[in-house]
């Protein structure tokens, strides 16, 4: 007998707008990326970013590259209060930490560290299942060259998996 576990994509009652991030490290060859998305707390779509990283293969990067490009597009959108979801919680720690100076991103951890304290941010961790839209997204910048593109409206192949996550569908985890 096995405990199914099901996950949607929500606000955690958060009132306010959601920023939900990724960065990966996809196929053969490798090819770095990110993506992220900005709802408000009903899951109705109000930007995107996507990228494609051309000098990495450090997962850690990506993923922390991804934070600094969410809060980039947020700050530019003049959004001050946000709550910020990533499926990488050894990330999220390393954001909540100490910046350890000799850490090989201790530059862009302290870059993230200095938006999350001239905004209202807040970060949390979701699981992956929880951040389908992002993991689109993250996919949308490997498959192009583009080093960061902005999406004012949604690319059409996100739009149903933005109505799944704004009618809070569920999605099975292994």
């Amino acid at each position: 007998m096995s405990d199914d576990t099901f996950i949607k994509w929500n606000n955690e009652n958060h009132s306010g707008i959601i920023l939900n991030i990724d960065g990966s490290c996809l196929g053969t060859p490798l090819r770095a990326s990110f993506g992220g998305v900005i709802r408000n707390d009903a899951g109705f779509y109000l930007s995107s970013f996507s990228g494609y990283i051309s000098d990495s293969s450090d997962i850690s990067y990506d993923e922390l590259y991804s934070i600094y490009q969410g809060l980039i597009l947020a700050r530019n959108l003049n959004i001050d209060d946000l709550v910020c979801y990533s499926d990488s919680l050894h990330h999220i720690n390393l954001l909540k930490s100490p910046t350890l100076s000799l850490h090989v991103y201790a530059v862009l951890i302290q870059d993230v560290k200095d938006l999350l304290e001239h905004n209202n941010v807040t970060i949390y961790h979701t699981l992956r299942e929880g951040n389908q839209c992002t993991d689109f997204m993250t996919k949308l910048g490997a498959s192009s060259d583009t080093e960061l593109l902005y999406h004012s409206s949604p690319p059409e192949d996100l739009l149903n998996i933005v109505r799944m996550d704004a009618t809070r569908t569920f999605f099975f985890r292994e």
